[in-house]
């Protein structure tokens, strides 16, 4: 569905979000060629290199771009995708670092084309170009491991008020009239931020700090990589809120031109976004029109499920 295509009825969002992370598997690609480098340099020879392709649509948004988070977990199920094919079917995602490159269109499908790094006794690496129009949207390397025993330690869970003692999102935005607002409010994600959000007006305290519940609206299947594909997308709905929150700043303010320029998560522990998970969200340093982000997302009894970093860039036109 387009953005244009007004006699499609839209589906309900975690629906949406679903048919989106729905990859449709669409062949494999090889590379012949061979690089020649300088003198007394060896070639470097791709000949072997190939992708396993994938292709997804993306979710409409009011400004057409697509959502980072989107692509990132699109990315994240073509990666396990390829390997739960290659026989490893026990080993979930521990890592992903991705760069975002350009942004994309959220009218047009996206192309990923899954390359095999390695399959090792105990890990598997892949790399992921997510593709547009022959161009490169994002880049990404993503690690899955076997389950291991070790040494176990972790951070503490912040003690804040629970999800029911939070307003919503809706409820932050009951009365306002603005273009974006009824695409806040159909995400398939229910948000609350503890110290108030900023989609319009900006907190009272200018901290560089905040504390946000997010849980799925409806339930989802028990699909580990599912899980952990959503709990990606949803680590990029705000953690820059923190560098936007400290200078006063709210999403709708039209000076503001934010990007996410890479992203980073750990996953340390199994878990569940349709239950509720806390996002420790902070921001050590903002300079040089980029802000940085750091996040934990605990499970509702206290687990650290994640780690996660961003750094954006946060320009403000005058």
């Amino acid at each position: 569905m387009t953005s244009d295509d007004t006699t499609t009825p839209q589906l309900p969002p975690v629906e949406d979000l679903l048919d989106a992370l729905d990859l449709r598997s669409v062949g494999e690609a090889r590379s012949n060629s061979v690089i020649t480098a300088p003198d007394g340099a060896p070639e470097m020879d791709l000949s072997e290199r190939s992708l396993q392709l994938f292709s997804g649509r993306s979710q409409v948004t009011p400004h057409g771009r697509a959502f980072g988070g989107q692509v990132l977990a699109q990315s994240v199920i073509a990666a396990g995708r390829t390997v739960a094919d290659a026989g490893f079917t026990t080993r979930p995602i521990h890592s992903l670092h991705a760069y975002f490159i350009r942004p994309g269109d959220s009218t047009h499908p996206i192309e990923f084309g899954v390359e095999n790094l390695r399959d090792g006794n105990s890990f598997s690496v892949r790399r992921v170009y997510a593709m547009q129009y022959g161009k490169t949207l994002l880049s990404a390397t993503l690690s899955f491991q076997e389950p291991a025993e070790g040494l176990d330690h972790q951070a503490a869970m912040p003690s804040v008020p629970d999800p029911d003692r939070v307003r919503t999102t809706a409820e932050e935005l009951e009365g306002i009239d603005h273009p974006a607002v009824e695409h806040w409010k159909r995400r398939a994600l229910d948000v609350r931020t503890v110290e108030g959000a900023i989609y319009l007006v900006p907190g009272r305290q200018h901290a560089a700090h905040q504390n946000v519940w997010m849980k799925a609206v409806d339930s989802l299947p028990d699909d580990p990589l599912l899980h952990a594909a959503v709990l990606a997308y949803a680590s990029d709905y705000s953690l820059l809120e923190s560098v936007l929150r400290r200078h006063g700043l709210v999403w709708a303010d039209p000076r503001l031109r934010p990007a996410s320029l890479d992203h980073a998560m750990w996953f340390h522990r199994p878990g569940r976004i349709d239950d509720w998970v806390l996002y420790e969200q902070e921001s050590p340093s903002a300079s040089g029109g980029r802000g940085l982000g750091l996040g934990k997302i605990f499970s509702l009894d206290g687990k650290l499920i994640c780690s996660v970093a961003q750094e954006g860039m946060v320009r403000v036109k005058e």
